[in-house]
């Protein structure tokens, strides 16, 4: 089976959204590089790993970590990834399938 070329949208994504897509998308909503109501939903492949390329760019700048950030930015991470992660939990993903190769 092919691995389609069109990403589904942050909003139709196994895990409630807590896949590699998603967390650049939630990034790139945290650096404001596209809007918070824009889900992706449609776009290429390389239209997101474009994305990505912003992405790490922004993350560069600040040593690829949260504590780097600036108060606001670090604030709206916080917002915006601590939302995401109760959704997710409500739709049943528990964060287990992201630990477990540490027990071996």
């Amino acid at each position: 089976m092919a691995k389609p070329n069109i990403y589904v949208g942050i909003n139709n994504e196994i895990n409630g959204g807590m896949t590699s897509i998603g967390k650049i998308i939630r990034d790139a909503w945290v650096f404001d590089l596209i809007d918070e109501s824009e889900t992706c939903e449609g776009w290429n492949l390389a239209g997101v790993d474009a994305l990505l390329q912003k992405v790490n760019n922004e993350w560069d700048k600040y040593g690829c970590l949260v504590s780097h950030l600036p108060p606001e930015l670090r604030e709206k991470h916080f917002k915006i990834h601590d939302i995401a992660i109760q959704k997710a939990k409500a739709s049943g993903w528990s964060g287990d399938s992201e630990t477990d190769d540490e027990d071996e």
